[in-house]
């Protein structure tokens, strides 16, 4: 879907612009992002596989939720609906615990230049796995991964669970605070 997103400088602050989202990534304008780590009281995280059809990363494991913040919502109401809409669950805002905002810079061959502030946040995953409700126009499916799993599969790169490439100290720093709250 191609909606509106506000444009940010490269500071991460607001231009008063706005542009649609084809139009951001085209020309490779700043904007917001929401990144939800959803993990269990047992020490596991929760992924989803982007679907076949996703510009970027298709099939590749990737955070719980995440989701471009529209022109004019705030991050806390865009991670809230974009959890919804991926995962079929309902949070309140004092569930989510903001753990970082971090610039983020991918040129991908299909001409798309994202550079997104990713604001990161853990929520506590109260249900069970089966009791998520998945969008499958953009999750080929969901898992749950220890810590130590995770661990593995960020130092190893393994090719039997494709993360998706970012900066691997963005996995290890999401590591070491679910590692903190439990």
């Amino acid at each position: 879907m191609d909606e509106y997103l506000d444009i940010l400088d490269e500071l991460g602050n607001p231009t008063g612009k706005t542009a649609l989202k084809s139009e951001v990534h085209k020309k490779g304008y700043y904007h917001n992002t929401a990144h939800i780590w959803f993990y269990t009281e047992t020490g596991k995280v929760l992924f989803q596989k982007r679907g076949d059809t996703k510009e970027t990363f298709p099939n590749f494991w990737d955070v719980s939720v995440a989701g471009h913040v529209m022109a004019g919502e705030t991050i806390i109401n865009a991670a809230i609906r974009e959890v919804d809409e991926e995962i079929g669950i309902i949070i309140k805002a004092p569930q989510l615990h903001k753990i970082d905002i971090r610039k983020s810079i991918n040129i991908h061959p299909n001409g798309i230049t994202d550079c997104e502030f990713q604001n990161v946040y853990l929520c506590k995953l109260y249900l069970a796995l089966n009791k998520l409700n998945k969008q499958d126009e953009e999750i080929d499916s969901l898992c749950l991964l220890s810590l130590e799993e995770f661990e593995y599969f960020t130092k190893h790169r393994n090719k039997d669970f494709k993360l998706v490439p970012a900066d691997y100290s963005y996995y290890t720093f999401v590591i070491d605070k679910i590692i903190n709250v439990l």
